[in-house]
Parts: structure tokens; C-alpha cells; sequence
């Protein structure tokens, strides 16, 4: 197996769009270090670390500053590369095993990926401080959380494809606190 390093524009079939993602088939576990300055080098928002057993695959997702939970693009980017460079046949199913649980992908016979996460139940919870001005809304119809994420349902398409988030008062947000329930000043 080669030591490989490849960038993926997940949700798009056109070049510098979408959202990148970078992907690194492990040959073998690399220590906490080596893939931590790994994704810090490679400076995408998630690099996805890829390590083969006979029957399924352990995944794990960088920032270029911490260990995330969770990350669909870059799921959805390493699915891609395991298909396109023949690490899987296309009818066979993908399972990577992640800090998330069990994940799944499937190819579908015309080219597209289906994902299978856990479920994580959402439940109704106040606004945070912060939240709506990072997300530049006034109002939402439904504000919920779990204990990885948010959940903001608008009224209606033309306001979600009117969002310009402001991503430095998201970064801001003590998210682990705020779902412990702490809101901070």
C-alpha cells in the first residue's frame, strides 16, 4: 500500500468546489502525533485517517487542531477514494468503525454514495448566546441539540440558501459546554 495522501472535493463533481477533505490510507497505526501533524499540514477543515483489518475499516477524523466525533465529507471523500482506487469492489459495502460507532457506505449503480450514521436523537433546547449571530438569522422555526450538534430548522429553502455564517463566532461557541448546559456570558 502506497503512503498516499488525497484531497477530495466532497459534494460536487466539479473541481474546487464543494467541500475538500483530505484522505490518508494508513498501512499501519501512526501514532496520536504523527497524524495530529498530519492534519495540521494538510490545513483542510477535516483529514480523514484510514486504517484496513480483513473486514472492515477504522476511520478516525482530524482538524488541523483537534480529534472530531463525526465528519459526513469526509466519510463521504474516503468512501470515494476506497472505490475509485480499487481498495473495494463496487458492489461491496464499506464499514468503518469510528468513535461515532458503526458507519456504512454503499455505491449505488449509478456512482453515488449512500451513507449510513447513528442516529442522534435530537431534543428541543433554548437558544445559545451566539448561535443565531453566527448563523446571521433572527429567528428559527425549531432550535434542538444532541450531544454532538445543533440543529436549526428555518421556514423555508430561500433562507438556508441565504445563509452567510459567521464562522468566527461559531468558533467562539464553547459547544461541549453549552450542551452540558452552560451558556457562557
Amino acid at each position: 500500500m502506497n503512503n498516499v495522501i488525497y484531497q477530495v472535493d466532497a459534494f460536487t463533481d466539479v473541481p474546487f468546489k464543494g467541500n475538500p477533505a483530505g484522505v490518508y490510507i494508513c498501512p499501519e497505526v501512526r501514532s496520536e502525533n504523527w497524524v495530529r501533524n498530519l492534519a495540521r499540514e494538510m490545513n483542510l477543515s477535516e483529514t480523514a485517517f484510514l486504517v484496513p483489518s480483513e473486514e472492515d475499516y477504522s476511520l478516525r477524523w482530524f482538524t488541523p487542531a483537534v480529534e472530531v466525533d463525526l465528519c459526513g465529507h469526509a466519510t463521504l471523500a474516503s468512501a470515494h477514494i476506497l472505490w475509485e482506487q480499487g481498495f473495494v469492489k463496487p458492489q461491496e459495502t464499506i464499514q468503518f468503525r469510528t468513535r461515532s460507532g458503526i458507519l456504512t457506505a454503499s455505491l449505488s449503480s449509478d456512482d453515488w454514495i449512500s451513507l449510513d450514521f447513528p442516529v442522534k436523537n435530537v431534543e428541543s433546547t433554548t437558544v445559545p448566546i451566539g448561535l443565531f449571530e453566527g448563523l446571521g438569522i433572527k429567528t428559527a422555526r425549531f432550535v434542538g441539540s444532541n450531544k454532538m450538534d445543533f440543529l436549526v430548522e428555518l421556514d423555508n429553502e430561500e433562507q438556508i440558501r441565504g445563509l452567510n455564517p459567521d464562522h468566527s463566532c461559531a468558533a467562539r461557541m464553547n459547544v461541549a459546554k453549552i450542551l452540558a448546559g452552560y451558556v457562557p456570558p
